[in-house]
């Protein structure tokens, strides 16, 4: 039996506000939202450095692994909200730790960057709180963005490119899948069913 490897915008909105009364809501929130908006893996995510961000610009330098085409994303205006907070809380918390040139972006109470069982927890928890029925990971934040794209029409070869993907066939499991690509496909179907349906005509069943 297979499961659902990635998150709907849906799922992903409920987890992002399953964090209103955490202590690390605005650092957990630019977590969720970067991981799906950007297509992160986690070791990329948890990688990125203060120098990456240009807020002035709008900009991020997205750096890939497994060999990807390294490019710059623009910001949106929603996660340069919330990364407004997140480095104003950040910059709070690495001069309680005498640390104020910190370089990591994403860090712990203690100032120390974040790590990947820290991630995998937090999404994890996420989930639960939200009341998804599939067991969230980072990873499903990734596929979510690819699948999201896909749905919005964007060309493959583009989507390839946003996720630094080497070789297209990791980038087609998108669009070969996603629901768009099926819209309307009933549409001649059912005006067939209504042109010829008459006295001695049954009109064509639509389930």
């Amino acid at each position: 039996m297979s499961t659902r490897k990635f998150l709907t915008r849906h799922e992903i909105s409920s987890m992002l506000q399953t964090f209103s009364d955490c202590v690390h809501a605005e650092r957990n929130r630019c977590l969720i939202m970067m991981a799906f908006i950007h297509g992160f893996r986690a070791s990329e995510l948890l990688s990125l450095r203060l120098a990456d961000l240009d807020m002035g610009e709008g900009i991020l330098l997205v750096t890939r692994l497994k060999n990807g085409f390294s490019t710059v994303h623009p910001l949106t205006s929603d996660e340069i909200t919330v990364l407004r907070r997140w480095l104003r809380i950040r910059q709070k918390i690495l001069v309680q730790n005498g640390d104020e040139r910190g370089d990591w972006l994403f860090i712990t109470r203690r100032g120390t960057r974040l790590s990947r069982q820290q991630f995998y927890n937090i999404i994890r928890q996420a989930g639960q709180m939200a009341g998804l029925n599939v067991d969230a990971h980072p990873h499903m934040l990734r596929h979510a963005c690819g699948y999201a794209l896909a749905d919005n029409g964007v060309d493959t070869r583009l989507i390839q490119d946003y996720l630094g993907h080497r070789n297209i066939r990791h980038t087609v499991r998108y669009t070969a899948s996603s629901a768009a690509r099926f819209e309307g496909i009933w549409r001649p179907v059912a005006r067939r069913g209504r042109r010829h349906s008459g006295p001695k005509c049954k009109p064509v069943l639509m389930m």
